[in-house]
């Protein structure tokens, strides 16, 4: 059932009045006709509306001077604006004041229900957008992290619990979850928050460079060695260490990296001072570290020094909620860098950007996001504005095809699998999902011998 939409008319003749309101109310809207812009402001003061339809040329306030008030005071109020003389100049005005269309008299009927069903359609899409806004300012947490997903919930309860020590931490995931992201967080939640948090990409990291990277040398080490130089863990101390693609390291800068693990204690290349480091070491990788130790690309000992606490990101494509507070972050992010104006998404946009699989994670949602602020002049981002292979995901794959003929106990042991699967097997959302009790959900899953 759709919500009631209320829908003001202004306009001093009556039988005009009087005709679009009957029209309207055959559409099924809540509406009020008045014959002044006096009494439209008063109407609305204590009963808001989503649309409001008035006449330029009236008696007392004026059409424009109405239609400033009105965006002054009710900014989110779609208006379409009615004139008798078809002025080009004055609709342009009402237009920069606000106004989303305009009529001319006599009222054409065709165009007249498809002006109000965008005006309201645009209308509910900036209500949409300005919830996204709210949200994303509550649902924002340790710094640039974004989302609300049960996923990434269970994430941010590690974080929290891992934050206060010094326990080392490994992430995994896929490339661009977010890995340096989580990383920071744990930094800037803990005690070390006001220390250095140094990064090293172990991947881009030549075997041959690796020790004097990450602890320095000497003055002479080397040749073309003409100053000392402090490395990673040095400047780190006190602070956060994080060692991305830690899986790309070789077994010999492993076993180097071990024993600085052991003890925080190392030498610089050509050095023989043993300094001692106060640092604490988290670890990332996008690869399968158990697998890598079976096939003897990755030490056992280190692998188990580095996963004390193992926190793994969820691809995007788990975490659909999240989605439109990070579409909406980017938008905004990027329309600032860009000096744009912020963007909105239509529904059948959005309703692809979450059907997408997103190979490349929030990396490549990001990056999306940003060509589409540059490139997208429309205000509101459309399903042909995005790039063919996102189009291209219009099968909902929560979509089920029922045979004829297969029985009805059959449809809902699949579909209640596949509501514990899309909910990554969350009972308490299953069930409201289903429209069922917890208890009757809890029932039908031990009648079906479903397994979660």
């Amino acid at each position: 059932m759709k919500p009631t939409v209320n829908i003001l008319v202004v306009d001093d003749e009556v039988n005009i009045r009087g005709a679009l309101v009957t029209m309207l109310e055959k559409k099924g809207h809540q509406v009020r006709g008045v014959a002044t812009a006096e009494e439209g402001l008063e109407y609305l003061e204590t009963t808001p509306a989503e649309l409001v339809i008035t006449d330029l040329r009236m008696p007392g306030i004026g059409g424009i001077e109405f239609l400033r008030r009105l965006k002054d005071t009710w900014p989110d109020t779609e208006v379409v604006v009615m004139t008798a003389y078809g002025s080009i100049d004055t609709a342009v005005e009402a237009m920069r004041l606000g106004a989303y269309d305009y009529l001319t008299k006599p009222i054409d009927r065709d165009r007249f229900p498809i002006v109000v069903d965008k005006a309201l359609e645009r209308h509910v899409l900036a209500t949409e957008n300005k919830q996204l806004r709210d949200r994303l300012e509550t649902r924002t947490r340790f710094d640039q992290m974004v989302g609300e997903s049960e996923p990434l919930q269970r994430v941010y309860n590690l974080v929290e619990m891992v934050a206060a020590s010094d326990v080392t931490v490994l992430l995994t995931g896929e490339t661009g979850t977010g890995k340096e992201l989580v990383a920071r967080a744990i930094h800037q939640k803990s005690p070390r928050a006001n220390s250095p948090f140094i990064t090293v990409n172990c991947g881009a990291l030549p075997e041959n460079l690796f020790e004097s990277e990450l602890f320095g040398y000497e003055k002479g080490a080397f040749t073309g060695a003409m100053f000392t130089k402090m490395g990673r863990f040095e400047l780190a101390e006190g602070g956060t260490i994080l060692l991305d693609e830690v899986g790309e390291l070789s077994l010999k800068s492993q076993v180097d990296f071990l024993r600085v693990l052991e003890t925080k204690e190392f030498r610089r290349l050509g050095g023989t001072k043993v300094i001692r480091v106060d640092t604490r070491i988290i670890a990332a990788t996008n690869r399968n570290l158990v697998e890598a130790v079976k096939q003897g690309d990755f030490r056992e000992d280190l692998y188990y020094r580095l996963n004390v606490v193992p926190i793994h990101l969820p691809p995007l494509r788990e975490r659909g909620d999240d989605i439109p507070l990070l579409v909406e972050r980017f938008l905004r992010e990027f329309a600032s860098q860009h000096h744009r104006e912020p963007k909105d998404v239509s529904r059948e946009a959005m309703r692809l950007l979450r059907l997408y699989a997103w190979p490349g994670n929030i990396r490549q949602l990001r990056n999306l996001m940003e060509r589409l602020v540059v490139t997208v002049r429309d205000k509101t981002i459309q399903p042909e504005h995005l790039p063919e292979e996102i189009q291209a995901s219009k099968e909902d794959t929560r979509t089920m095809l029922v045979t004829l003929g297969t029985s009805l106990e059959e449809i809902e042991q699949d579909v209640i699998r596949r509501t514990l699967a899309e909910v990554t097997n969350h009972r308490e959302r299953a069930a409201k999902l289903l429209g069922i009790s917890l208890r009757a959900l809890q029932y039908k899953i031990k009648e079906y011998g479903i397994r979660d």
